[in-house]
């Protein structure tokens, strides 16, 4: 290993070398004949400056009339032949200076060409470069063997070392620190806990680490990033193919105003100077450098485009659908709220729930055991676990029988309000039991994404006409989800050939992009112009029919790749615009006898350096949104991890309002005030208002104003009042009990608070903490 790494490190300067020399030794050759040439006229050798400068033109005609030989002989027609037609042309009027400057501009184009695709695919091509080839995996025997990467299969137990790329798609067995930058363009480190699934791809940052294999490497999710990185650079740009296209009219159109120049004036140098300044490299060169260019800056923000002419294609659309589940929301079950039978604990319910759940594959049991060690809540290794599918799991916990799933049987009154509540909400219940009857209910919901709402307006602003979302949810929760996010329409209810229905009916209309999973979602997205694939996981980044993946879990990247595609393809079509506009004015004057060969060569080669470097400015700006300091990155991710405990709170405060609305005499009620009191006094007063110093003032640059924070501000103002209000009537109650004249006031102060803080917390969640990459403590 230490060997051949050796011998290995010295050639990637030296393979860089030949490529520098490759790329620019034509162009040097051919401006060293043109200057020679030009000190041979100084000196008063005329003959041995043109033959110096014929040579120049035939060097750069030969290869150009060759490439134009073969796309005949393929039965292609492109503009190349106007360059050809130039050459020629100059070395039959004898105007050899001409033809060397048109060669120093072919050579330039071409090297510039080459230069400005190199620099925009290269993070593609870093993508090729660090996919993992082989894998450390243990052995029956307790040692470890390094094997091919094909060789792996789900199930099989590897070893990380540090600074090691994952091989494959897995689990961690311990908590672990990595850099994933690659897969998800985040600079940050991360942190993941056992039990929690990493993607291959990223880079080990900490110690060495064990891992179980999920997959194998053909499906992992670097695999497919890579394969779509592969057809990314393999695709030409759609104005490449174009301007072939365009060589229909524009070849015919050149040679019509050279032979009426000529005709009119009798001077065949006139149809020669048409030639010089007609050929098209605007159109050849600087259009796919800026298609290219956006391909690299998408690539560099988490999505994948699939080729040039989806990006095109992003860059010119008007309707968006999106489907609900895993897009607009997290895809994911989490416990939004959990209520425990009177005298009972809510921590103790969940950590009851999770211990049982801990050997279960289910989707909703790996959310609570998650969600349980978030909260650092101890789990105990549970006994005799059985499991009723439909029905729910049961086992043992500390020597206590305990059930997760279904309730039989009539409700108690509290968990007849718990149910009531959650159906309210849109959301599902799971009763977790104890040997007398049920202990608790854990409320579940599929969040919706932080940032879809600010996703939405910026998809708005960056031209999207139409946005409609596309669930096969029940009409009621997709009408609550659309109602958050702010699409224009709901088709709830879809199943995956309606969607596909839906979607070709929309792209009948406008130019359309759709936004699933990439797995039952596959036939809408081939319907759609643009089918971009959500998530980053195997099977998603592997899906054929995808133009586009979302390599890092967050919405708002698609967002960014659309108004980065719509800024590569404006400076596109500028480039092209304005180049061609020259060109042709160009030729006119040429055709009028205003502008000899010489000058229009020197004309042109200005005209084509001048679009090329405007080309180049694809490679930056275009973006709406304010890149966020690490500084206020770390302060949002705080107040971020905060709002977990702010949300216990908050539900300790729903719980002590409807004690106070069902039961305002009994012994409980005003000892469960004064200690939601406390707690709102001691937690959530002390959280907001070091908000108010610290994270507003931060936000002032990248929401682009001091303003942007005010109603926030001023819900801090309300949240205060609300708690001083609360305190007023705990001192008017005294030692108790609550007089029947409060009753109604401090029900709506009750009430009034809890919703306003929900409000608040949403807001927050999605105006400012969807700026950093790490999502909100409660949604992960």
């Amino acid at each position: 290993m230490g060997t051949e790494s050796r011998e290995c490190v010295p050639e990637q300067p030296v393979r860089r070398d030949r490529s520098r020399l490759l790329l620019w030794a034509p162009l040097a050759g051919v401006t060293a004949l043109v200057l020679v040439g030009a000190v041979l006229r100084l000196a008063g050798r005329r003959d041995a400056a043109d033959a110096v400068w014929a040579a120049a033109t035939v060097a750069a005609l030969a290869p150009a009339a060759w490439s134009v030989l073969r796309q005949l002989w393929r039965r292609q027609f492109g503009v190349d032949v106007i360059a050809v037609l130039a050459l020629v042309g100059a070395l039959v009027v004898r105007e050899y200076l001409a033809g060397a400057v048109i060669a120093v501009m072919l050579a330039t184009g071409r090297a510039l060409e080459t230069y400005a695709q190199g620099r925009a695919t290269r993070d593609l091509r870093a993508l090729l470069a660090r996919a993992p080839r082989t894998a450390r995996r243990r052995t029956p025997g307790g040692g470890v063997e390094e094997v091919p990467l094909d060789r792996v299969v789900a199930g099989d137990r590897l070893l990380v070392g540090p600074g090691d790329v994952v091989p494959v798609d897995g689990q961690v067995d311990e908590p672990v620190t990595l850099d994933e930058s690659v897969v998800t363009g985040e600079s940050r480190l991360v942190r993941r806990a056992a039990g929690e699934q990493v993607a291959s791809g990223v880079v080990n940052a900490g110690a060495g680490f064990p891992m179980r294999a999920t997959g194998d490497a053909a499906g992992s999710t670097y695999a497919g990033i890579v394969r779509l990185a592969e057809e990314a650079t393999a695709h030409k740009a759609p104005m490449v193919r174009l301007a072939d296209r365009y060589a229909a009219a524009f070849v015919p159109f050149t040679l019509v105003l050279a032979g009426l120049g000529w005709l009119l004036s009798g001077e065949f140098v006139r149809a020669v100077a048409v030639l010089v300044v007609a050929t098209p490299c605007p159109l050849l060169l600087a259009t796919p450098i800026a298609i290219v260019s956006g391909l690299s800056r998408t690539a560099r923000r988490g999505v994948l485009v699939r080729d040039g002419g989806s990006l095109e294609l992003l860059g010119r659309a008007r309707t968006l659908l999106v489907d609900k589940t895993g897009t607009l929301t997290a895809g994911r079950p989490r416990a939004a709220e959990v209520v425990a039978a009177p005298d009972g604990d809510r921590d103790d319910v969940l950590r009851l729930a999770a211990s049982v759940e801990q050997l279960s594959p289910h989707v909703l049991a790996r959310a609570l055991v998650a969600q349980a060690r978030e909260r650092g809540l101890p789990l105990t290794e549970p006994a005799g676990v059985t499991e009723e599918p439909g029905r729910g799991v049961r086992g043992s916990v500390d020597g206590r029988q305990v059930r997760v799933g279904q309730l039989d049987g009539d409700l108690p009154d509290w968990a007849g309000r718990a149910r009531s509540r959650a159906e309210l909400a849109g959301r599902s219940v799971v009763w977790v039991s104890g040997e007398r009857g049920p202990l608790g209910a854990i409320l579940l919901e599929d969040p919706v994404r932080p940032d879809a709402r600010r996703t939405v307006r910026r998809l708005r602003e960056a031209g999207l006409r139409r946005i409609v979302m596309v669930t096969g949810d029940r009409p009621d929760v997709a009408a609550q989800v659309a109602r958050v996010v702010g699409v224009d329409d709901v088709v709830a209810r879809c199943s995956p050939p309606e969607k596909a229905t839906r979607v070709r009916e929309e792209a009948h209309r406008a130019v359309t992009v759709m936004v699933g999973d990439g797995v039952n979602d596959a036939p809408a997205l081939a319907e759609a112009h643009v089918g971009v694939a959500m998530g980053a996981t195997g099977a998603t980044a592997s899906a054929d029919v995808a133009d586009a993946v979302l390599t890092v879990d967050r919405l708002d990247r698609l967002a960014d790749a659309v108004e980065i595609a719509r800024y590569a393809r404006r400076i596109a079509v500028q480039s092209a615009t304005v180049g061609m506009g020259l060109a042709v004015l160009a030729m006119l004057a040429a055709a009028l006898g205003r502008l000899p060969p010489v000058a229009g060569a020197f004309l042109q080669e200005g005209i084509d350096v001048l679009v090329i470097l405007n080309a180049l400015r694809a490679l930056g700006g275009g973006l709406r949104r304010r890149d966020v300091p690490p500084g206020t990155r770390e302060l949002l991710d705080r107040y971020a991890a905060e709002h977990g405990g702010v949300r216990d709170v908050l539900a300790a405060l729903r719980d002590t309002a409807d004690l106070v609305a069902t039961a305002p005499d009994a012994p409980q009620c005003l000892p469960a005030l004064r200690g939601t009191h406390r707690r709102l006094t001691g937690e959530v007063l002390p959280h907001e208002a070091a908000e108010e110093r610290q994270l507003y003032p931060a936000l002032a640059d990248p929401l682009g104003s001091a303003e942007a924070t005010s109603t926030m501000s001023r819900a801090h103002v309300e949240i205060r009042r609300l708690v001083e209000r609360l305190g007023a009537h705990l001192a008017q109650a005294g030692d108790g009990p609550l007089r029947r004249d409060q009753l109604t006031d401090l029900l709506a102060t009750l009430y009034g608070l809890e919703a306003i803080l929900r409000l608040h917390l949403a807001q927050e969640e999605e105006d400012y903490f969807s700026l950093s990459p790490a999502e909100p403590a409660e949604t992960r």
